[in-house]
């Protein structure tokens, strides 16, 4: 979902660096994947098509921290219980 991110967190040999990868657009989102030692992250839209894609060597990966979006819960919006309870 838009505002979806994920940080990356390298080794840099003395120091280390940060990368955001968000999702920009509504209806896109964040995907990770680790496959024979490379951490991909990719923006994805609806239909699969990848936007742009981040990839690192997994030794040199310190952190990688997924940060969705709160959700909004559909029944607090409302106000009210979504159907009647039969008994009362």
């Amino acid at each position: 979902m838009k505002g979806d991110r994920v940080e990356i967190v390298v080794d840099a040999g003395d120091t280390t660096r940060t990368y955001e990868v968000v999702a920009s657009r509504a209806g896109r989102r964040v995907e990770t994947a680790v496959r024979r030692g490379v951490v991909e992250v990719s923006e994805v839209t609806r239909s699969g098509s990848v936007v742009r894609t981040a990839r690192f060597m997994a030794t040199r990966v310190l952190a990688l921290v997924e940060q969705p979006v709160p959700r909004e819960d559909t029944s607090e919006r409302i106000g009210r219980p979504l159907r009647e309870d039969p008994e009362s």
